[in-house]
This record gives structure tokens, C-alpha cells and sequence, in this order.
């Protein structure tokens, strides 16, 4: 059985958000780092905790906003924002 297209709308938006992050999380593990989902607000902010290489990384901030937060937006479209928290 193929996996679940995370556009499906169908499934929880939490579940959409693990999916999409889960598809991200490998290129960034490589660098030695990682990240997990803190929460999703109501309005569609989704908080992002870095963990890890990430953590004061230079590149984290172009990691959240070119690949975490450009993906969450593209494929699910209740997310408004991502940012990271500590």
C-alpha cells in the first residue's frame, strides 16, 4: 500500500504537519541536526523547536523558512506561519 499523499485533506491537520516534517527531517538529520513540533495554534501557526546541530546553526533560520515553512504552506494549507521556539 502506498503511503498517504500529505495533501490529503481528509486527515488531521496535525497528522498533514508530522507527514510534511517527516519528509524534511532526514536532509536535515544529515547535518547532524533535527528539529520537532512544538504546536499548532488554532490560527495555523505551526512552532518548531530545533534540536541538535541546529541549535544556534547560522543556517537554521534559512532551513525553517526555505524548507520548513515553504513545504508546511505549500501542502497544507492551514498552516499560516512556522517559527521556531525554544
Amino acid at each position: 500500500m502506498a503511503d498517504p499523499d500529505p495533501d490529503d485533506s481528509n486527515e488531521p491537520l496535525q497528522a498533514r504537519v508530522e507527514r510534511v516534517l517527516g519528509l524534511i527531517r532526514p536532509a536535515v538529520q544529515e547535518d547532524g541536526g533535527d528539529f520537532e513540533l512544538v504546536e499548532i495554534s488554532e490560527a495555523g501557526v505551526v512552532q518548531i523547536r530545533f534540536l541538535g546541530a541546529c541549535i544556534g546553526c547560522p543556517s537554521s533560520e534559512m532551513t525553517l523558512r526555505d524548507g520548513i515553512a515553504r513545504n508546511l504552506r505549500e501542502r497544507v494549507p492551514e498552516v499560516t506561519d512556522v517559527i521556531a521556539v525554544n
